[in-house]
């Protein structure tokens, strides 16, 4: 399948409803139309080049794990099929074809829902800093990436561009939604995870964290955006694995560690990247897809 790097869309005769990090989003009759670019965010700082693939990729799996866990909560999604889109579509199927997915409208539930397997990135840190994550009191003596006893759910905020998001307590999410919600969202976020973790493990992949995010959609709630893409999770290679110490991923780990090693502030602009990383990330972004679905892009 051939890959034109799109950082932006442009489709005229369509509204555009927001423009997110990666996301480009069109209201289109009852549905909407989410269109995954190329674009890239490292520090919540979406970078000047796009990654060959990328959009195709976060596309097709989040179709696979959609369809997967369609048996635990129904989904928004509607068709990735550009045949079945509205008329007014058809006329930009080629930027459309393998980057875009057409779905329900749906009312978005204001938190991230993040569970986390083993202990890593925010958790890490924040762990390190007071023995807890969202206001889950841990054991003493925990190693980086180790495997918790039984998965965490730590909510968070949802940030806009540019900004942050934050660890929260259950407490502190239900100033965001209702107990019974909360319950669901959470129980929900953690079975998918389990039955997504067993399967990835066959595949010799330990989905390390992931985030979800939900909607209401004809009072029923669904899931909603992406799920267990590599920029929604950490992926490590099982044989890899040592818990102790940082580990490699199946996402933007190339270049973020690329522009620790040139200082970046954190802050735009951006610096451009050089051809080695945005190739080496590509690569990486294909191998994960590759080996959860058993299927090839290119």
């Amino acid at each position: 399948m051939k890959s034109d790097v799109i950082l932006t869309t442009d489709f005229p005769k369509l509204k555009l409803l927001s423009r997110g990090k990666v996301r480009d989003i069109y209201e289109v009759g009852e549905f909407l139309l989410l269109v995954v670019t190329d674009r890239l965010s490292a520090f919540d700082v979406v970078m000047n080049q796009g990654i060959p693939y990328k959009g195709m990729v976060l596309t097709k799996i989040s179709e696979f794990w959609f369809n997967f866990s369609k048996e635990i909560i129904s989904n928004h999604l509607v068709s990735t099929n550009i045949s079945d889109y509205p008329e007014v579509c058809h006329e930009y199927t080629d930027e459309l074809e393998g980057r875009s997915m057409l779905v329900k409208k749906a009312k978005v539930v204001p938190i991230e829902c993040i569970v986390r397997g083993y202990i890593s990135g925010s958790g890490w840190k924040d762990y390190l800093r007071n023995g807890e994550i969202s206001g889950i009191k841990l054991q003493v003596g925990l190693q980086e990436s180790e495997k918790f006893p039984k998965a965490l759910f730590t909510p968070s905020t949802k940030a806009e561009i540019g900004e942050h998001d934050e660890n929260i307590s259950a407490d502190q999410a239900l100033k965001f939604t209702d107990e019974n919600t909360f319950s669901k969202l959470k129980q929900t976020t953690l079975h998918i995870y389990r039955k997504a973790s067993d399967y990835a493990l066959e595949k010799g992949i330990i989905i390390a964290d992931t985030k979800m995010e939900f909607g209401f959609y004809n009072d029923e709630i669904i899931i909603i955006d992406e799920l267990l893409t590599p920029d929604s999770s950490r992926f490590w290679r099982l044989d890899k694995y040592e818990k102790g110490r940082g580990q490699q991923s199946y996402d933007k780990q190339i270049m973020r560690d690329y522009l620790l090693s040139i200082n970046f502030n954190k802050q735009p602009p951006p610096p451009d990247l050089p051809d080695h990383i945005i190739k080496e990330t590509s690569e990486k972004y294909l191998e994960i897809y590759e080996k959860l679905t058993g299927n090839s892009l290119i």
